[in-house]
């Protein structure tokens, strides 16, 4: 499912308000900082946030669109999905997006910084792509090695 992507999200309804309660919870328990409906197997286009600044407010964002972008800049990565995998990812630097909120609604967020990076990381999700995917094929083979090395020691625990 991580590789597909995911559907427009058409009912907005207490199904999808728990499924946005579940994935913050999800979210939180892994430390994360972001989390897209395909992380945890559902094919729809939304995803949750909270960057952790007391300036900023968690945040569900439904069928995300970027609309502008400009700059870049190089940032380390990790992803929920490849856990104990890190990678440096270059981002555009100032992102703005339209999207709709959990009941509908529909939003504007201008970010830029770690914000930005977390939106677009969790917008390439329901596109179905992963940060490794936007690695050099040599660091991406080598992230990969990695990897399948922590997930066979971890089942020989």
């Amino acid at each position: 499912m991580l590789r597909q992507a995911a559907d427009e999200v058409v009912a907005f309804d207490d199904e999808l308000k728990t499924l946005a309660e579940d994935m913050f919870e999800t979210m939180y328990a892994s430390d994360g900082i972001g989390l897209a409906a395909p992380q945890v197997g559902i094919a729809k286009r939304m995803f949750v946030m909270d960057v952790r600044d007391p300036e900023l407010e968690p945040r569900v964002v439904v069928n995300p669109k970027i609309i502008e972008q400009d700059g870049f800049e190089s940032g380390e990565e990790g992803c929920l999905s490849i856990p104990g995998i890190t990678g440096e990812v270059e981002r555009s630097a100032r992102i703005l997006i339209e999207g709709l909120d959990v009941d509908g609604r529909p939003i504007r967020i201008e970010a830029t910084d770690l914000l930005a990076r977390c939106i677009q990381h969790e917008i390439d999700h329901v596109d179905g792509v992963l940060f490794i995917d936007r690695l050099s094929p040599f660091k991406r083979k080598l992230l990969l090695g990695k990897w399948k090395k922590l997930q066979k020691e971890a089942k020989q625990r």
